[in-house]
């Protein structure tokens, strides 16, 4: 399991450091340093290959009659890319996906379930303050939903 953010660097060949808890949890659920990197709601999220897998095969449950459907698949899957941990620990984010996060040299590495996600610094901000905004109404949607929070 993914958790917590951390600020990183990505050099300008787009080689990322990943952090040991993140490189610890990638190889243990996938031995081999393999994750998947794709496109997905402004940044650049990052599975590991097992995880990746079981994605690719909830596609198959859906109706692709559906032009949104298909849509995303061809956006979620088309975008993505297999990297390998280096022996350094570091993951290579190809230059489009770096394009599309607007992925500059300060990025924020932030750990969330079953994936990660590389963000623009300042978008990772912006996005975390306006849930902060909305942090009744998203709460209330959750618990619509059947999400409880204890303490």
């Amino acid at each position: 399991m993914f958790r917590g953010h951390t600020p990183r660097t990505i050099d300008t060949k787009g080689r990322l450091l990943l952090p040991p808890e993140i490189r610890d949890e990638i190889l243990r659920v996938s031995p081999e340093g393999k994750v998947m990197l794709t496109n997905f709601d402004q940044c650049v999220v990052g599975y590991p290959l097992a995880e990746w897998e079981e994605i690719e095969k909830s596609f198959a449950s859906l109706n692709m009659a559906n032009k949104m459907f298909r849509d995303f698949h061809r956006f979620f899957l088309s975008g993505a890319m297999e990297v390998s941990l280096d022996k350094q620990g570091r993951i290579l984010v190809p230059p489009y996906l770096r394009e599309y996060a607007r992925l500059k040299k300060d990025v924020i590495l932030a750990g969330v379930g079953r994936k990660f996600e590389i963000w623009d610094m300042e978008r990772f901000e912006m996005q975390r303050k306006a849930v902060e905004e909305n942090f009744d109404q998203v709460m209330s949607q959750l618990a619509e939903h059947g999400f409880e929070l204890r303490f």
